[in-house]
């Protein structure tokens, strides 16, 4: 992969730069420098679309912060490594990660956590952690990163620790929505709920992020797996990926989760929240059977959010759990998610609804923005 006229030297290349808040992105010749100390050069093969790139970009409530580059879900090649990296050589097939692994924090020695100190996500940050730039230029004039992977760039540089290497054999095309979207759902239920087989499994929120939660539990062989939406249009798409059976909370008059209730005899063993939505929070929490039921929360709410439930729900037994990344540790854990692919027991074909060329990113926004599909792959070498 490496050719030595590239190591050590400025590349130029194609990236998608983003030089205003909401308007389509450009196709720009940018320069990328070499990677730095701890820092690792790669080649981006295949890149695809989540929803934290477009709510970013549209930068509304957040510091907005332009020209950018981004992009986070990907998968690529290994092309240079700066100093200090021993992990990683030319030519590794890696998988960058919006949130990191270093190794040496107290979170990273805790076999808990995966909320690393050093490296977990930064959306205000748009330089590199080692001397504070960026390595992306365009006629001398930085173009900013976005939570350290960049990846809507044909050569992109990230922190050692945010990538994880994997099997070389594993389709990148496919892999790379393991990079975000799909751990962080699959993880929510296999690392955090961890349903018993034959247990009964509600999902809220039937994007990617909340399907990948149901593959979780159907692989997990849970005998019942409830999708809650608002949009009965995801009912049938959603029987893909294990869900047996649909609620829509606005069909009924009563709260889902007293619906939820009366469909399982007193309450679901786990529920898995994945809208962000503080009253499906809820919702998700009070539906759970008292004495044994878990609910974890996977949506990330907005900032003024509150969650109340009466405390005797807690005294009866019920446990609230928490979740980010879903507890993979990148560097650690996201190599074995590959193995679940590639020995199928992991589908992961069915996430995939459309692909684009490079050249044609933006189209990629309008199926999100539009919310068709679920996930949109970006090939980089048209």
């Amino acid at each position: 992969m490496s050719n030595s006229n590239t190591v050590g030297q400025v590349i130029r290349c194609r990236a998608a730069v983003a030089w205003e808040a909401g308007k389509p992105l450009v196709i720009e010749e940018v320069e990328v420098a070499p990677p730095q100390t701890n820092e690792v050069r790669l080649k981006i093969l295949y890149t695809s679309l989540c929803h934290t790139d477009v709510y970013f970009w549209e930068a509304k409530g957040q510091n907005p912060l332009f020209p950018r580059i981004y992009g986070h879900e990907a998968g690529g090649i290994v092309e240079s490594v700066g100093e200090g990296v021993t992990d990683l050589k030319a030519g590794d097939h890696v998988l960058p990660v919006f949130t990191g692994e270093c190794k040496d924090c107290a979170h990273c020695k805790s076999e808990e956590s995966n909320m690393c100190d050093l490296l977990r996500i930064n959306t205000d940050r748009g330089v590199m952690l080692s001397d504070g730039k960026s390595r992306f230029s365009i006629k001398g004039k930085p173009i900013y990163h976005f939570v350290g992977t960049s990846t809507f760039s044909e050569y992109t540089v990230v922190h050692v620790g945010c990538l994880a290497k994997i099997n070389p054999l594993a389709p990148l095309d496919k892999v790379c929505v393991l990079s975000c979207g799909i751990s962080t759902g699959l993880g929510a239920t296999l690392n955090v709920a961890k349903p018993k087989k034959g247990s009964t499994v509600a999902v809220f929120g039937l994007g990617a992020v909340g399907l990948a939660a149901a593959e979780g539990a159907r692989i997990s062989g849970a005998s019942r797996i409830i999708g809650v939406d608002l949009n009965s249009s995801r009912f049938e798409e959603a029987k893909k990926f294990g869900v047996t059976e649909f609620v829509n909370p606005k069909d009924h008059k009563k709260p889902v989760q007293e619906v939820l209730a009366e469909l399982t005899n007193g309450g679901v063993d786990r529920s898995i929240e994945c809208t962000g939505n503080v009253e499906a929070m809820i919702s998700a929490f009070e539906c759970v059977h008292d004495g044994w039921g878990v609910a974890v929360l996977v949506g990330v709410p907005h900032k003024e959010a509150v969650f109340k439930t009466h405390p005797v729900n807690f005294l009866n037994e019920r446990t609230l759990k928490g979740t980010f990344f879903g507890n993979y540790k990148p560097r650690t854990d996201i190599p074995s998610v590959v193995e679940k692919y590639m020995n199928n027991e992991l589908e992961l074909e069915k996430f995939i609804t459309h692909k684009v060329p490079f050249s044609e990113i933006n189209k990629a926004f309008d199926y999100m923005l539009k919310g068709e599909g679920l996930r949109c792959i970006i090939q980089m070498e048209e």
